[in-house]
């Protein structure tokens, strides 16, 4: 197959599974609420790679990054669709990810269809931060372009040289595998194949 033809495949099949979302569906929060939004974990910096797996083809369908800085936790979650009411949003990073809205991120994606391998890795506060500088630099990514853009951030880290930038969400979580320190789970629903119904529900209990 051609590169050419490659690029067309893997375009098709990502519009279909997940990095779909129209730049001019994007709302971009005012820097003033996001940094009142900031949530910083307690644990340890470290970067934690999703990647939703389609259980029946068992293609990769979405890659994003959740980021663990001294200064904030925050998802880079490039073209992503999971978005909810009160999840703040600037160029495809999501702010506020308490341990709640990790959890709902988690299980939003995970269904009946779609599995979530979730990889993590600790690094130096350093990394950590630098990992959040590229992803607030890296600006709204295009459709079907989120493992290129999670791949290239990875990529840019101090001591991620073993990380290359990727088109396929798979060839991605399969070489950051072999990377020193990764420990790895997946996380399975039996939800419907419908990612709407877990927001909608989600979004209730937030106005409860």
């Amino acid at each position: 197959m051609s590169f050419r033809a490659t690029v067309l495949a893997v375009l098709a099949a990502t519009a279909l599974a997940g990095c779909t979302t129209p730049s001019a569906n994007r709302q971009n929060a005012s820097l003033e609420a996001i940094a009142a939004a900031a949530y910083v974990h307690d644990g340890p910096p470290a970067l934690t790679l999703y990647t939703m797996i389609n259980n029946r083809s068992e293609a990769g369908a979405h890659s994003s990054l959740m980021i663990n800085a001294p200064s904030q936790r925050v998802i880079f979650d490039p073209a992503g669709s999971v978005r909810a009411v009160g999840l703040l949003e600037r160029d495809d990073v999501l702010y506020g990810v308490t341990p709640r809205i990790e959890q709902f991120y988690e299980r939003a994606h995970a269904r009946e269809t779609y599995r979530v391998r979730i990889q993590r890795v600790e690094v130096s506060p350093e990394v950590a931060e630098k990992a959040l500088q590229l992803a607030e630099s890296y600006g709204a990514v295009s459709q079907s372009q989120c493992t290129v853009a999670t791949s290239g951030v990875l990529s840019q880290l101090p001591g991620f040289g073993d990380i290359k930038r990727t088109w396929f969400p798979n060839k991605l979580a399969d070489n950051l595998a072999r990377h020193p320190g990764v420990t790895e789970r997946v996380v399975r629903e039996d939800d419907a194949d419908d990612k709407a119904v877990a927001i909608a529900q989600f979004e209730a209990q937030e106005t409860q």
